[in-house]
């Protein structure tokens, strides 16, 4: 899936959302639990009941590779029914991997190919011989840390030298390496007044914003700042629709949560025309 595909699809569904399946197996509805793959059936009913409100999902991994190699099974589980039955959704595997090339290339291989996911989230620090092996597959991309949400963020993100904090540095590097069409980059939304500045650097860039929804982030601000002619962002909400009722009626609350979200990203989108 390239950039204008994806683009489209945001038109047609009128929704940037990203619903994270951020599945922690303590918070699953107890009725689930008592099934062969809790974490896939929980998954399962919250796409069903999502998945005309979403252009994507966004697993973390943690929450999978937690369970050992269980977890893994419903991870892939996941996938593969995203894949046959909702063959539109992107999904985007949020492992934040990156280390030497050679280990690169085995991560790549694991969540692009064998998994088949469309993206990974990829961490940044170790340069471009560490990114490299995950941008070598055709229409598969990477979504590069630039400026997350969380307070340790400041540690290092905004260390400034010669009038350049780093992470407008990762993003001004980092465009050599990959196009619009394979390299998007997290912005979290709670940094939401970051963007402006971010858009004179990586104007048609898509952007991945986590931080809407259970982390505060403002859905408004992000629009009006991150938004570009082809929309350029997938806004992710996880906690706020997957774990909005913890009741057997989870999964039609989680559909009524993505549908709320949608409907606002459809008057950010019919505002700028792009509707």
């Amino acid at each position: 899936m390239n950039h204008l595909q994806l683009f489209n699809n945001i038109v047609q569904k009128r929704s940037f959302l990203c619903v994270g399946l951020d599945s922690e197996v303590d918070k699953i509805p107890s009725s689930l639990k008592k099934l062969k793959d809790p974490v896939f059936e929980f998954n399962k009913r919250i796409i069903d009941a999502t998945q005309q409100y979403a252009v994507a999902y966004k697993p973390n991994v943690a929450f999978y590779e937690s369970l050992g190699s269980k977890g893994w099974l419903s991870l892939e589980a996941t996938v593969k029914y995203i894949r046959k039955k909702y063959q539109d959704i992107f999904i985007i595997a949020d492992a934040k991997r990156g280390d030497i090339g050679n280990t690169s290339k085995m991560y790549a291989k694991a969540f692009l190919e064998k998994m088949s996911f469309d993206a990974i989230t990829v961490a940044p620090y170790m340069g471009e011989d560490s990114v490299s092996p995950f941008l070598s597959y055709n229409e598969k991309w990477v979504v590069l840390l630039a400026l997350t949400s969380n307070k340790g963020a400041d540690d290092f993100q905004y260390h400034n030298e010669d009038g350049i904090k780093l992470f407008e540095r990762v993003l001004t590097v980092s465009q050599k390496w990959g196009t619009i069409d394979n390299l998007m980059y997290v912005v979290g939304a709670t940094r939401a007044e970051m963007l402006k500045d971010i858009r004179k650097i990586v104007p048609e860039h898509f952007l991945l914003v986590p931080g809407v929804g259970a982390q505060g982030g403002s859905l408004e601000e992000v629009a009006k700042y991150g938004m570009t002619s082809k929309c350029g962002l997938l806004v992710n909400s996880s906690r706020g629709i997957i774990f909005a009722d913890s009741s057997e009626n989870f999964a039609k609350v989680a559909g009524e949560k993505a549908r709320e979200v949608q409907q606002e990203m459809e008057r950010h989108l019919k505002e700028r025309n792009l509707l």
